[in-house]
């Protein structure tokens, strides 16, 4: 059993005095479900601390500098330092707030960068795609992951990412420029819906009863749960933006998962569907990789720095901060558009 339910509170029956070992049911049976969360995870569990961390991070963080140093003075014609710094930067504001980097990344890029909106949202989505690779294998050891939930999700994530890839690719091929007016329109209006949900996440605290380790996958629930990665599936592989956050604040409004169980799995999902939706971009020419080794040379650190300072963070704050400046780079793509 997970550390979830050692952590309930027995009671004391009023006859003997001894301890009850059951565990106290919530007062919402919506949300706890004995036949569902006294069950084992289907997966390994966390491991446990070794208390030498520390030096961990020193030498991974130590090695990785010398990697980027090397890097940059064999092929430092190819790369971008200010991307770079850039992906430093949302990296580390990901692993402190839980963003997904796609609602950051794309509009920096046409923005900053002046990246064309489908070479923005085809280097995106390869760039997130492999730091989503690290952060699976960490909720997947933490024992974090449901894994046909997240499955599920993507049997209809999938087919309609790669459906918003070819729509994108046929609109380009054929009409040329009009592509880029209907880009800006369609990142703007999902960063301004990503800045709404994030606000909704921030002030409901929509995830505060939510107690269960596993959720019983019915007919009905699978039908509903490929319809939902249908639909941000489409988002996704029209305009990058959405795999962490818009998909996210849905799992935690309709599945009542402890908060992490939400985290992981939208994290584990996201990763199978950026890889496939990544080679898709690669293979339509959506995609400069230069410019992708460029950004994971500062976002994988930053991811991992933010991570560790997130219980010390203001999130709340930042997540507001973050909502606010979306939802602005959302209009400014649709008046650009």
């Amino acid at each position: 059993m997970t550390e979830s339910k050692s952590s309930v509170v027995v009671a004391s029956t009023p006859i003997s005095g001894a301890l009850d070992e059951r565990p106290a049911a919530p007062a919402d049976d919506d949300v706890f479900d004995a036949e569902i969360d006294d069950t084992l995870p289907p997966f390994r569990p966390a491991p446990a601390p070794t208390g030498a961390w520390h030096k961990r991070w020193a030498l991974g963080i130590g090695g990785w500098a010398i990697v980027v140093t090397a890097a940059y003075a064999a092929v430092g014609g190819h790369l971008n330092p200010y991307l770079s710094l850039t992906g430093l930067l949302v990296g580390f504001l990901v692993g402190l707030t839980g963003m997904g980097g796609g609602a950051l990344m794309t509009p920096i890029l046409i923005f900053f960068f002046g990246f064309s909106p489908t070479m923005a949202v085809g280097t995106d989505v390869t760039y997130a795609a492999v730091t989503k690779i690290f952060g699976s294998w960490k909720h997947w050891r933490q024992g974090s992951v449901d894994v046909p939930l997240a499955l599920w999700l993507a049997m209809g994530s999938v087919p309609a990412a790669l459906a918003g890839v070819a729509a994108v690719t046929y609109v380009k091929n054929n009409y040329g420029d009009l592509i880029n007016h209907i880009l800006y329109r369609a990142i703007g209006c999902a960063l301004m819906m990503v800045g709404v949900l994030l606000v909704v996440k921030v002030v409901m605290h929509v995830d505060q009863k939510h107690r269960r380790e596993n959720i019983k996958m019915t007919t009905r629930l699978k039908i509903a749960t490929v319809c939902l990665g249908m639909g941000t599936g489409f988002i996704i592989g029209l305009t990058s933006v959405g795999s962490g956050t818009l998909l996210g604040v849905f799992l935690i409004m309709f599945y009542p998962l402890t908060t992490d169980r939400i985290v992981g799995t939208d994290v584990f999902h996201a990763m199978i569907l950026l890889l496939i939706t990544g080679l898709a971009q690669i293979g339509v020419g959506n995609v400069d990789l230069w410019m992708v080794a460029a950004l994971l040379m500062g976002s994988i650190p930053g991811v991992l720095i933010g991570s560790q300072l997130t219980v010390r963070a203001p999130t709340r704050v930042l997540r507001s901060i973050l909502a606010t400046v979306l939802f602005l780079s959302g209009l400014a793509l649709l008046f650009k558009a």
